[in-house]
């Protein structure tokens, strides 16, 4: 009886062709994504067909409105996720119980975390290899990658602003204020866009700011970021009132707290080049007039 191996030399080469690529894994078509900045990245390549199922927190681009809602990071919906039948699902690292179910489904994962900017456009490229769009992923990221140096080029010998960074407080008081620390995307969107983070000595994404500490950093430019449904531009002077409180700090004695509304600064998805470009007008509006 022939061996295996010999079997296999007997072919002719355009069978062994074949063979090998009915061996290959086929691309996923029935994707869920509990990742929005993924969802978006699926939709940047061309491939947002393929979701089958996507978060409570998907809200761009306005296609995601007819997918089905499968929870979110704290309570993904495991039954509702099996029942859509996905071939892949793109779950956050830290979701070990999900991935023991998929993997007892029989389902494939992909794992994601995001950490800088960088690993946004590694993550798009990554994920188009997994679909089987490499090159477009791989053109998307390119893409990217030649606006933020666009960008960085356009501020090229500015002085960067030392700046506080909030994309959380209270609505109504300097309770609760917590500014990007020296690590992640949003460090690393302030610096492209030409400003100096005050905590960019503390390698965390995310630092509690008490009004000592506002003060003791001195910053010359406080962003605040607002997203979600709930924010209206006639909230915004409201809000903007409650750093009349630190009066002696650079940013509001000369007027310089801004406020930025759009889910594109803290989805890190396509879009960062978009609020990467907003935070530079902000910053350095004589570049951009």
């Amino acid at each position: 009886m022939k061996t295996m191996q010999a079997r296999l030399a007997a072919l002719p080469v355009i069978a062994l062709v074949l063979l090998a690529a009915a061996n290959q894994a086929a691309p996923p078509r029935r994707i869920v994504s509990l990742i929005p900045a993924v969802t978006e990245m699926l939709f940047a390549i061309g491939d947002g067909q393929r979701l089958v199922g996507v978060t409570s927190y998907d809200h761009f681009p306005p296609e995601v409105s007819r997918i089905a809602r499968v929870g979110g990071l704290l309570d993904p919906d495991v039954e509702r996720i099996l029942a859509l039948r996905p071939d892949l699902v793109i779950v956050y690292n830290t979701q070990v119980e999900l991935k023991q179910r998929l993997d007892r489904a029989g389902i494939g994962y992909y794992s994601y975390e995001h950490r800088a900017l960088p690993d946004i456009t590694a993550t798009l490229r990554a994920i188009g290899a997994r679909i089987g769009s490499a090159d477009r992923a791989n053109a998307a990221a390119a893409g990217m990658e030649r606006a933020f140096a666009a960008i960085r080029s356009n501020l090229s010998g500015t002085a960067h602003p030392r700046t506080m960074l909030v994309f959380e407080r209270d609505p109504s008081s300097l309770r609760n204020i917590y500014a990007s620390g020296g690590y992640g995307f949003l460090h690393d969107m302030l610096e492209a866009a030409g400003g100096r983070n005050v905590f960019d000595d503390l390698k965390q994404q995310s630092v509690e700011v008490t009004t000592e500490i506002a003060l003791a950093r001195q910053p010359d430019v406080i962003i605040e970021l607002w997203y979600g449904d709930s924010v209206s531009a006639l909230d915004l002077p409201r809000r903007r009132l409650a750093w009349n409180a630190l009066g002696s700090v650079p940013a509001v004695r000369n007027h310089r707290v801004y406020e930025l509304v759009g889910d594109e600064f803290v989805v890190p998805g396509p879009r960062v080049v978009d609020a990467t470009r907003r935070l530079a007008r902000t910053l350095h509006p004589e570049k951009y007039r």
